[in-house]
């Protein structure tokens, strides 16, 4: 069975039964239309020059013809076809030559209206989209539609190809390509046969007689209005012609509506400090140091109130204290000093974000009239506003000026009409202005144009050559008819364009809805292809799919691609493509439209979505459908509600649906898991699975199963609102599934929302329209929260930038604009023009040779400064609570590295607010960054609420376009690499080189164990988070410290395992970064071990309370698979993640596993020549920034600008002992400390500087030999004093040497009130008894001992053992039951982490647990354990006997 061409063969054949339907061509009968110059005959004519003689070989077929569109009051539909036999045709054609030029016949029609596709595409402004198959290489043009049958059956049905060199286009069809079971993929591999201009394509499937549309020129015929000459009217339409488009706008407006700007609860026009849920452990018993200032008063009070002390309770307190007696707490705001961010008042202190990271004293200030509405509020006016697409889309080239350039080309095309009726001469004016409104719609000219034009040159033609036979009264009533018909194409045109694409006009007479006609329950999905625009040739071709509409889900898509067919080769490239939804509106497509076709090298398969390609945009090529005049619905099946409960499932099977449910994602199941899977869906619930798992392993999208899954979501309680994130995905696009998971993030806050976005930006592409429930419910929280609005915004301008989705985020941004009022987009416009301003310097930064560079960025920095002068303030893009009013010109400068980012410091608006630094780069793509970012902000969240605060700086980054965005700067913080490198050149290999630079700048007691607990906590969480993300290319200048002690890591643009490599080698050889430097700092240079063992337990703690969310931040990356992210692109890349979570293990195994990291970590060497190298190569770098301001020379000797110790004054003796000094030391910071030395140590500190500094001349030292016998303890005192001033104030090198620093700054003899210790894991033993810990715990007949750590071990003679456990299980054999672990060497407080297991372990009564510690052969220490008695899942200290019990 075959798909039949709808092909006129015999032209005069067809032409006689065509012409007695229309009483103008009743003249004469004889004329082809091929004797018409056409578009393309020129090109025709060149083929046919190289081939003088035309002959094939064709086997008998048939061939079915439509006939030519006609336009009498007469109609008749595609059905009136007729059938030619082939043999018929070949015997009445055969006889052609290239003598016959005139008569060939032609597939379709050709174009006789649009200029030749080359010229025009030479002035296209998108380029030249034909140039590729006008190389010089031949095309052919070939279309093929799908088929069930395979390609090679297809294939061995066609004959071999003739030599003629034609062109063919030829496309490929798939549907639906959401879902895989419809997909398909048909590319012509073998040659076609053909015979003149002509494909026969067979097909597995017969096209049923009857089956061809309603010709949709007769439905869209406005009925009421009479074309005389011409009578083409348009009006405007401000809200688009295109129906969707005005839909979305209707419903933005409604939305927008639903919150007036008389509300002050959702128009407050402040920006809300971020809430999250209140962290009870974190907080039990917490005070807050705060500070509060009076609005426009100098008075500051102090309080320190609970963290659960409401925030209007504490504005209540602070009025109780003011002298005004008559304010109301309601009426009055607390902002954070600095910021123009407000407290909530009805929450806790400890709910806001600011107060769970910030544990230092914070500074409040009191605003009156908080119930004013805030400058970024909606007025009055917004809500009158009307949203119309057209004034706020960019970036649409065609369609705003089409009306004004339409209505212009009609009204000339109506004056030479009018000549034309009166004169009967200069046809070519009326052809040329039907080519221009051609051109301005979209380059499209119809079938109905093309025969119209050709009968007015016939019809005029028969004037000419019978003028002495016809009156000249029945010659106008035959032109006036024609011209009739004319109009009545071009008005077609223009409707049928006004509903394909989106335009601000249309026809006056709108034509009324398309009739249809029911379909029947097994009809199949056929559409008619009428033509490609633009290209060569153009075809009318019937596509019928073996697939009933019945069965096709709502959301499928329809793909179409162009090739052309390479004639030397016969291999196809892909010219273009387009895809549509085949039920948009739930309801099918009915009648003529035009689709808009992309040059796009390829669809992305993975993500065909109604987004993906905006079909309602014009582009240079375009294509015309027709669907059948038969509308199809869509009904929801009748679900199963009441199917009886199924009976409990066997626990063998409850336990592997839970095993299986620890896969987190659908895309990491395998096909027979997920069979399983489904097959037990109905025992599945939130505690043993999760609804994406269930869903995603249904084995297709038929209507049955389809129904089952709408079944168990309606039955499914979700555990938490962030369950339904994983239905969002690309895996799910049925809509039904798509609302009852926004429905489930609608419970979520606004804040709790806003760390989501980026996720649920990227999940809108998978919408179905725009008016989907989750567009809606981000314009719904956008009216609620400034923040929400800020971050969306810039969200969305970034994703502009990706290669697919363009003009559907287009649509959602000015959507957003429209709700916001005009005060907030105002600010948008302000911070876009602040970031193109920014990429301007940096352009001309970035191409200034570098000698100029420093002055180029002094000149440019004028701009930013004319800037501000005319706007005065501007919000800051990286936050929206940082209001900014200027720029500190001589803070600004650029950095050295390869993409030279600048350094912009602007001045905060805020009086009480410090300036801003942040850092612009242009080159880098900063989204992977934000996304390493955000995830680690989940994480650190999820600890908060667990009572854990890791001490994690995260600071803010933020892409405002392609390739370019702000990074925050994070005062006081300095690179590992510039440690190292003050360090001396071998800096990365000394082990006290961060213990040493914490102690120059933490001198109090108090500050170092303030730094030393900072550093604890922070590096323990970097260890944890870039282990599970995989973040590579660490190096001692991606790493950063500040002096409170806080370490973080700055640039993701390696992640997920993707390693940089070095000669095939990785460069990241070690899990993370934790070198040995980082553990001599943590253990205090080895004095305190057992800080390394809190440390381990500390990140194993932190990694298994990340491990029971891996789901959350599992889908969290899968929702950005599709984001274009260089590294997260498959599945491959989750399974990274997903190794890294192990969400099978248990909790013991996993604190094993991580302790091995540690481990491995440690004892990694190149990680350290990895730095060591990396120092060597930054150590011939100047600086690392170029300030606009400063020569390079001053540049370099910023550092000696200051000095660590201003002075240093002895005061008396010590009251501890007569032989020591008491010295009072000034800090270069004006900090005073003070230090204990004897004379013995500053002679040995003066013979230490000798010996360092042999080439410098060091003042001389007051020996004892120089004191005298008399008032010595005075003479000392003064030439000490004296000394030490001429040290202190001499040489740099001198002054600021180690040894100088050391003396001055170590041991100081103040104390401050302690503080508890930084580690609070695990028991103190202030005993020196040997000890080992152990978790043991019993299930399903196993026995697990895992062996965390022991303490205080020691050989016989004191030394450190390098130990190893052994286990006995009693009574039975020892060697049966024999288990060890392996060695620590060199180490009385050892770290295991090890499990050791004994399956078959029914019961614990009666059994005995012989532990025993040996050092190799020789005996440390051993307990026997009762193992009835032991407290199982529970971490306990066993002290070891010395003797085997």
């Amino acid at each position: 069975m075959a798909y039949c061409w709808k092909t006129d063969l015999n032209t005069s054949e067809s032409h006689e039964e065509q012409h007695e339907h229309q009483e103008f061509h009743s003249v004469n009968q004889s004329f082809f239309p091929s004797h018409v110059s056409l578009g393309f005959d020129q090109l025709v004519d060149e083929i046919r020059i190289k081939i003088p003689f035309y002959q094939s070989e064709i086997e008998e077929n048939t061939v079915c013809v439509p006939h030519a569109p006609n336009w009498d009051s007469t109609r008749h539909s595609l059905h009136e076809t007729h059938q030619i036999p082939l043999n018929e045709l070949t015997s009445q054609t055969s006889e052609l030559s290239c003598h016959q030029v005139g008569k060939t016949p032609v597939i379709g029609f050709r174009r006789s209206v649009l200029p030749n596709p080359e010229n025009m595409n030479k002035q296209s402004s998108c380029g030249n989209p034909i140039g590729k198959y006008h190389g010089g290489d031949d095309y052919r043009i070939n279309i093929s539609a799908p088929s069930s049958t395979s390609l090679d059956k297809i294939n061995s049905e066609r004959e071999s190809e003739n030599e003629n060199h034609n062109y063919h286009i030829g496309f490929e069809s798939s549907i639906p390509s959401t879902y895989p079971s419809f997909s398909t993929n048909f590319m012509p591999k073998e040659k076609n046969k053909r015979s003149r201009n002509m494909n026969i394509v067979k097909h597995s499937l017969m096209l049923s007689e009857g089956s061809f549309p309603p010709r949709t020129w007769e439905s869209t015929q406005p009925e009421n209005t009479e074309l005389t000459g011409c009578s083409i009217q348009l009006v405007e339409v401000p809200q688009g012609s295109n129906k969707s488009l005005a839909s979305f706008c209707d419903k933005v407006k409604k939305i927008r509506e639903t919150y007036h700007a008389a509300d002050i609860n959702s128009n407050s026009g402040k920006i809300w400090s971020t809430t999250a849920a209140f962290p009870c452990q974190l907080f039990s018993n917490t005070k807050f140091n705060i500070n509060i200032c009076i609005d426009n008063s100098t008075q500051r009070l102090h309080f320190k109130p609970y963290a659960n002390y409401l925030v209007k309770d504490l504005i209540a307190e602070v009025l109780h204290f003011s002298t005004n007696d008559e304010l109301f707490p309601k009426d009055h705001l607390l902002s954070i000093c600095g910021y123009e961010e407000f407290l909530q008042n009805d929450y806790s202190l400890g709910r806001h974000k600011i107060f769970q990271k910030d544990k230092s004293v914070i500074q409040l200030t009191l605003h009156k009239n908080g119930k004013v509405p805030g400058k970024l509020s909606r007025k009055h006016e917004d809500d009158h506003s009307q949203f119309y697409l057209n004034q706020l889309l960019e970036f649409m080239h065609i369609w705003k000026i089409s009306r004004q350039c339409l209505s212009t080309v009609i009204k000339k095309y109506d004056f030479h009409l009018k000549c034309l009726l009166k004169t009967q001469q200069n046809v070519d004016n009326i052809i040329e202005e039907v080519k221009n409104i051609c051109s301005v719609l979209g380059c499209v000219e119809t079938k109905q144009i093309t025969d119209a034009v050709n009968e007015l040159n016939l019809t005029l033609q028969r004037n000419a050559e019978n003028f002495h036979q016809n009156s000249e009264t029945s010659a106008k009533g035959l032109i006036e008819k024609v011209t009739t018909e004319l109009s009545r194409a071009i008005y077609q045109l223009i409707s049928v364009y006004c509903r394909s694409f989106y335009a601000d006009f249309q026809p006056l007479n709108i034509p009324d809805d398309i009739s249809y006609v029911n379909p029947g329950l097994h009809s199949h999905l056929s559409f008619t292809v009428y033509a490609v625009h633009n290209i060569p040739e153009t075809w009318v071709h019937r596509i019928n799919f073996p697939l009933e509409i019945k069965s096709l889900p709502r959301e499928s898509m329809l793909t179409i691609r162009l090739f052309g067919i390479i004639c030397t080769t016969n291999n196809a490239n892909l010219l273009a493509w387009t895809c549509l939804p085949l039920f948009p509106k739930d309801k099918s497509i009915l009648g003529s439209m035009l689709f808009s076709m992309t040059l796009q090298s390829e669809p992305p398969i993975e993500m065909i979505a109604p987004g993906v390609w905006d079909i309602s945009q014009p582009s240079p090529v375009t294509l015309q459908i027709a669907f059948p005049a038969t509308e199809w619905e869509y009904i929801k099946l009748d679900s199963e509600e009441n199917r009886s409960k199924p009976e409990e499932p066997p626990k063998e099977c409850l336990k592997h649906i839970f095993r299986l449910s620890q896969k987190q994602s659908p895309l990491l199941l395998s096909e027979e898991k997920r069979r399983y899977l489904w097959f037990y869906r109905f025992y599945c619930n939130n505690e043993n699975c999760s609804l994406p798992l269930v869903l995603g392993s249904a084995p297709g999208w038929d209507e049955r199963t389809v129904s089952e899954m709408h079944t168990i979501l309606r039955r499914w309680k979700f555990s938490c609102p962030l369950e339904a994130l994983g239905l969002l995905t690309s895996s799910f696009p049925d809509q039904e599934i798509r609302k009852v998971a926004v429905q489930q993030l609608d419970n979520l806050l606004n804040d709790e929302l806003l760390d989501y976005l980026p996720q649920l930006v990227q999940a809108a592409k998978f919408e179905w329209n725009l008016e989907s429930p989750l567009v809606q419910l981000l314009l719904h929280r956008s009216l609620q929260s400034i923040q929400i609005a800020h971050r969306l915004y810039w969200l969305l301008k970034d994703a502009q930038n990706e290669t697919y989705f363009k003009s559907w985020y287009q649509k959602l941004l000015a959507a957003l604009q429209f709700c916001s009022g005009k005060a907030l987009s105002d600010e948008f416009s302000k911070e876009k023009k602040l970031i193109k301003i920014l990429g301007d310097i940096g352009e001309k930064v970035k191409s200034a040779s570098d000698p100029q560079r420093q002055e180029v960025l002094k000149k440019e920095i004028g701009r930013l400064e004319e800037f501000f002068q005319c706007i005065n303030t501007c919000h800051l893009p990286l936050n929206p609570a940082l209001c900014i009013r200027g720029i500190d010109h001589d803070a600004c400068s650029y950095f050295t590295s390869n993409a030279l980012p600048l350094k912009i410091t602007f001045i905060n608006a805020n009086p009480m607010g410090k300036n801003i630094s942040v850092i612009f780069k242009a080159g880098d793509d900063l989204r992977q960054d934000m996304l390493v970012l955000q995830i680690i902000q989940v994480m650190d969240n999820i600890w908060l609420q667990e009572g854990l605060d890791m001490q994690m700086i995260i600071y803010r980054c933020l892409s405002t376009g392609k390739g370019q965005g702000l990074v925050q700067m994070v005062p006081d913080a300095i690179t590992l690499a510039k440690i190292h490198r003050h360090s001396g050149l071998i800096g990365p290999l000394k082990e006290n080189t961060i213990k040493k630079w914490f102690s120059q700048h933490n001198h109090l007691k108090a500050d170092y164990e303030k730094a030393l607990r900072n550093f604890f906590y922070s590096c323990a969480g970097w260890c944890v988070v870039t282990f599970i993300l995989g973040v590579c290319d660490r190096h001692n200048d991606n790493i950063m410290l500040t002096k409170s002690g806080h370490m973080f890591h700055i640039d993701f643009g390696k992640f997920l395992g993707h390693a940089q490599t070095f000669g095939g080698i990785k460069r990241d050889r070690a899990p993370f970064i934790f070198t040995s430097e980082m553990e001599y700092f943590i253990t205090e240079g080895g004095k305190n071990p057992q800080h390394f063992q809190d440390f381990v337990e500390l990140c194993c703690r932190a990694y298994n309370i990340v491990r029971r969310h891996s789901r959350l931040l599992l889908n969290l990356l899968e929702m950005m698979l599709h984001a274009g992210l260089p590294e997260l692109s498959g599945i491959q890349d989750l399974k990274y993640v997903y190794n890294n979570l192990r969400p099978q293990d248990t909790d013991l195994e996993a604190t094993s596993h991580f302790t091995k990291k540690i481990k491995e970590s440690l004892e990694c060497f190149p990680v350290k020549l990895n730095n060591l190298i990396h120092t060597l190569a930054q150590m011939t770098a100047t600086s690392p920034a170029k300030s606009a301001s400063q020569t390079p020379s001053q540049e370099s000797c910023m550092l000696s600008a200051t000095r660590s110790i201003q002075r240093a004054t002895i005061l008396r003796f010590s009251k501890k002992t007569s032989n020591l000094y008491l010295i009072q030391v000034i800090h270069g910071n004006n900090e005073m400390s003070l230090t204990e030395k004897s004379f013995d140590q500053f002679s040995k500190l003066h013979s230490q500087l000798q010996k360092q500094f042999a080439s410098l001349t060091l003042p001389e030292f007051p020996h004892w030999w120089h004191v005298p016998f008399t008032n010595s303890d005075h003479k000392r005192f003064r030439d000490l004093n004296h000394y030490m001033e001429q040290i202190l104030n001499g040489s740099y090198k001198v002054a600021n040497s180690d040894c100088v620093l050391s003396f001055f700054l170590s041991e100081p003899v103040q104390q401050t009130i302690e503080e508890p210790s930084f580690v609070d894991l695990g028991e103190k033993f202030p005993d020196k008894t040997p000890k080992v810990q152990l978790v043991i715990s019993h299930e399903d007949a196993k026995l697990t001992i895992l062996v965390k750590h022991m303490k205080n071990i020691h050989l016989p003679d004191g030394s450190a053992p390098s130990a190893h456990v052994e286990f006995y299980l009693l009574p039975y054999p020892s060697e049966v039951r024999r288990r060890k672990t392996k060695s620590v060497p060199k180490c009385t407080d050892p770290t295991y982490n090890e499990i050791v297991v004994y399956d078959e372990v029914t019961e614990l009564q009666g059994y005995v647990l012989m532990l025993i510690v040996k050092s190799k052969s020789i005996f440390v220490g051993a307990i026997n354990i009762q193992l009835y008695t032991v407290p199982l899942n529970e971490e306990k200290w066993y002290p070891l006997g010395n003797c085997i019990i």
